[in-house]
């Protein structure tokens, strides 16, 4: 092979597994200008090829071209496709199914998460932690607490490592929590739309509608679509406390014992 420094790893590698078959013992012989004039990854790619050389390598020589090349864009087009359409949350959650089902373990059982689609900045910013590595572990950690404990503890550990938590985390750690309280009170949606915000489905009985009444002044119960509706303000600063709050009350009402 000609220039074997211009090739790519993989390259060399697919070209390399065509020479000699069955019973018959090949050669395959890389020819590149002298070893002054390589580059550093082209001597790392032809070091790589000439140490592993027994069958089964190409994992190993996978692996190493990661190394040498890079992961790339991580949530970039290239990578993941347009991440930004779906939401990183909801990418985390998609890519977590899809290992789980790859794997076989019993993520299947797992209650499905709550979608929300509510108009808020949360977010991560990148003057709070400058580090993208960091930024997508945090993002990973928000998307997949469970407990309201696990929330606690990251927004403690942010705290202590990179100072007071902005607004656009701060939004984001209180949105995962109002979807953890929403899911264990039974919902499966919730959208804003107009000013009105939308919950369902929530199973409540007459004491229950009256119970959420009484704690969400204004808030209308639709038994027959199962769906808690409630007026939210129009100012963006006093629209997501609004939320939490609808969360937190919805949540207390819906696991009353007798109101389902």
């Amino acid at each position: 092979m000609e220039r074997a420094d211009a090739l790519g790893l993989a390259q060399l590698y697919q070209i390399r597994g065509r020479v000699g078959r069955s019973r018959e013992r090949a050669y395959a012989y890389l020819f590149y200008p002298s070893h002054a004039s390589l580059t550093e990854e082209a001597q790392k790619r032809l070091s790589t090829l000439s140490d592993y050389t027994e069958l089964g390598s190409g994992f190993k020589i996978a692996m190493r071209d990661l190394e040498i090349r890079g992961a790339g864009n991580l949530l970039g087009e290239e990578q993941s496709g347009h991440v930004a359409a779906v939401g990183f949350e909801l990418y985390v959650a998609m890519l977590d199914e899809a290992v789980a089902a790859l794997s076989g373990s019993s993520a299947d059982e797992a209650p499905e998460p709550v979608r929300m689609d509510i108009p808020v900045d949360a977010y991560v910013p990148g003057d709070y932690v400058p580090y993208e590595a960091a930024k997508i572990e945090i993002h990973r950690r928000v998307a997949g607490a469970k407990e309201i404990a696990d929330l606690i503890v990251l927004r403690e550990e942010l705290e202590d490592r990179f100072g007071p938590v902005p607004a656009p985390l701060d939004n984001l750690l209180r949105l995962q929590d109002a979807r953890i309280k929403l899911g264990r009170a039974g919902a499966k949606d919730v959208g804003f739309r107009s000013g009105q915000l939308t919950v369902s489905p929530i199973e409540l009985d007459s004491t229950g509608s009256k119970a959420l009444r009484a704690a969400l002044p204004g808030a209308i119960y639709e038994s027959g679509r199962s769906t808690v509706k409630l007026r939210v303000p129009d100012d963006p600063a006093a629209r997501f406390p609004a939320v939490v709050a609808a969360a937190e009350a919805i949540l207390a009402v819906a696991t009353q014992p007798d109101v389902r």
